[in-house]
């Protein structure tokens, strides 16, 4: 975190992260965090500027071992991880990845939030959460320092 980051409010330093990523990939990542807060309220977001990505995790509680869903805004893409997604049924096939415990979707379009199948998904992932969302609760946003360098938001322009 930089001092200048020390002047601004949470929101204020998720933005300047995201402005670091070509208008397309900032452009998705704002859809898919105002599309996720619709569906999450009460969810703490977890922002993490770390070296590989950009990562806004959701959770029910300051417990970051808790989140259920992130947003991961690398330089190419924006996708949507289910943070316990090796539990979950996929009858669709939908989720990529093949760890112990996460798996992802890419956010191809700004629409892919609303599929029927990704919203059933994303029923089951909080029905099986370790905590319940508080959808009573208040948002809240914390941002999490973690690397003091991050790779480059934009792709290269060099041709191989």
């Amino acid at each position: 975190m930089s001092p200048r980051d020390l002047n601004m409010t949470p929101k204020q330093q998720l933005e300047s992260y995201i402005k670091k990523f070509s208008p397309t990939v900032a452009t998705a990542a704002r859809q898919a965090l105002v599309k996720m807060r619709k569906r999450l309220p009460g969810a703490v977001e977890f922002v993490y500027d770390n070296y590989n990505a950009l990562v806004i995790g959701f959770g029910p509680t300051m417990r970051p071992s808790e989140a259920v869903f992130s947003i991961v805004v690398s330089h190419r893409r924006v996708t949507l991880c289910f943070l316990q997604g090796a539990k979950l049924a996929d009858p669709h096939g939908l989720l990529q990845g093949s760890g112990n415990v996460v798996r992802h979707l890419r956010l191809t379009t700004s629409k892919t939030l609303d599929e029927p199948e990704v919203l059933q998904l994303m029923k089951e992932a909080l029905r099986c959460g370790k905590v319940p969302l508080d959808t009573s609760k208040r948002r809240q946003m914390v941002i999490r320092p973690v690397s003091v360098q991050p790779r480059p938001r934009r792709p290269s322009t060099k041709k191989h």
